[in-house]
């Protein structure tokens, strides 16, 4: 059965786990190089991720499978300039073999109960080109592309970058 639960200290080393397995699969993405340069939280994640844990500001939950851990997700408040609270989806992954089983869906919905209850006026994610399962994953939620962010590298083209 899947569930999502409020990630504490001692999910910490599983957390950074699937970290690195989510950022290791959207840089082999489309634009995910750029996004690695740019806008990937910096490595290690450690720190970053404990600071997380225990942030009012934040909520970091733990997807499991029959109690297994098998993804995460982090939601942040960011105030806008109208002083509006917005929820932004810092990571949301499930690893390959447990998707589309409710997994992310768990996570998905824990996310935002407590975006709802942090008073926040919307929720945003980030999804790459080209991830249509992810993309449609945040529709069935109602979400929809607000901006599009295009990219063209500048002088002599890496086919790696």
């Amino acid at each position: 059965m899947a569930t999502s639960r409020l990630a504490v200290d001692e999910d910490l080393d599983r957390i950074v786990q699937l970290a690195g397995l989510a950022r290791a699969e959207l840089e082999a993405e489309r634009g995910g190089s750029v996004w690695g340069r740019r806008e990937a939280p910096s490595l290690p994640r450690d720190d970053e991720l404990a600071v997380a844990l225990h942030d009012p500001g934040a909520s970091v939950q733990l997807g499991c499978l029959d109690g297994y851990p098998v993804g995460f997700g982090i939601v942040r408040v960011e105030l806008l300039r109208t002083g509006e609270r917005l929820a932004v989806v810092a990571d949301l992954y499930v690893e390959p073999p447990f998707r589309e089983v409710g997994v992310g869906e768990a996570i998905m919905d824990a996310l935002l109960v407590w975006a709802e209850q942090a008073g926040c006026s919307g929720i945003d994610a980030l999804v790459l080109p080209g991830m249509r399962e992810s993309k449609n994953f945040f529709e069935r939620y109602g979400m929809k592309a607000r901006a599009i962010l295009v990219h063209r590298p500048v002088g002599p083209v890496d086919p790696d970058r």
